[in-house]
């Protein structure tokens, strides 16, 4: 990682009020921008999603499998600039929630998976997006069963070490994994 990315880093977390050793004290990775994306459809949203090449091709696959299965899997989030990163913890601020709530559930810049091109956030049409429930859901009950033969892992388990709150929906694939 670059000096210069790292002192963007800590610039942004000066800028939101963090403590410029946020990242060292949680023991936060960086993650660089992905330098090529490849449109994987639409989001829940409505707008075009994207994602690295090998994490597209990965996506793509993981949900066709579980839709050969009758399971729907819902694209809510994918790649996210450092910037786009850096205005929704703000705007999050702006509306009064605390910097410790925001950081809680949103990496800061420099240090989300989604900066990668290799995150998603998944949903299902029976659980409101980015909710805990998505737990209860089959799924997430799929994906627990067949998310790892497609390179994908549970990143911010329970008590995860890196102080995130449970998130069910968010899935990073691994580099070097197969696809099938």
């Amino acid at each position: 990682m670059s000096r210069s990315y790292s002192a963007r880093v800590r610039a942004a977390l000066r800028t939101l009020g963090a403590p410029a050793n946020l990242v060292e004290t949680r023991g936060l990775p960086l993650h660089v921008e992905a330098r090529s994306l490849r449109c994987v459809g639409l989001g829940s949203d409505g707008r075009d999603k994207f994602l690295a090449p090998a994490a597209a091709r990965a996506w793509l696959a993981l949900r066709a499998a579980a839709q050969a299965e009758d399971v729907e899997l819902l694209l809510v989030s994918a790649f996210r600039s450092f910037d786009f990163q850096f205005a929704l913890i703000r705007r999050k601020l702006q509306q009064g929630r605390s910097l410790e709530e925001v950081l809680g559930v949103n990496a800061p810049p420099g240090c989300s998976e989604h900066h990668s091109g290799r995150a998603v956030d998944i949903g299902t049409r029976d659980c409101e997006p980015l909710a805990e429930d998505f737990e209860n859901t089959p799924a997430f009950a799929w994906l627990q069963g067949n998310a790892a033969r497609f390179g994908f892992a549970l990143s911010y388990p329970r008590g995860n070490r890196y102080g995130f709150l449970y998130e069910p929906w968010h899935w990073c694939w691994q580099p070097g994994e197969k696809i099938p």
